[in-house]
């Protein structure tokens, strides 16, 4: 996901940078990372949620209830008699509160980072 960003980064930029008198580390810095900025913030976002939402592994490796995640923990209000809806919902509404913080903060970044990674030229 991170590559069109990076290969929608002219090398020219760059080497104006250093013919200006940056090092590498400096237009790196200045010139570079400004502008993959937004592709960094769309890749951290999908990164997170992927992460958040893994289930299947955490439900093979960690077994034991002292280790289990949110989302192995919601699956335990549901049992042999029936299905708690009320504490479950409360759970899934907790378990998708820090995923929607971290979108509503970085709501700009995404946007224009999407737009930015899906046009080539």
């Amino acid at each position: 996901m991170l590559r069109g960003f990076v290969a929608a980064v002219p090398v020219e930029l760059e080497e104006a940078a250093m013919v200006d008198g940056c090092g590498r580390i400096g237009a790196f810095v200045r010139i570079v990372l400004p502008l993959l900025a937004p592709g960094l913030v769309a890749t951290s976002v999908f990164a997170m949620v992927q992460a958040w939402n893994e289930y299947v592994l955490v439900y093979v490796l960690l077994s034991t209830p002292e280790k289990q995640t949110l989302s192995i923990w919601l699956v335990s209000f549901q049992t042999s008699f029936g299905t708690d809806y009320g504490g479950l919902m409360a759970g899934a509404t907790l378990t998708a509160l820090p995923v929607v913080v971290f979108f509503l903060v970085l709501q700009r970044k995404i946007a224009a980072g999407l737009a930015t990674g899906a046009v080539k030229g």
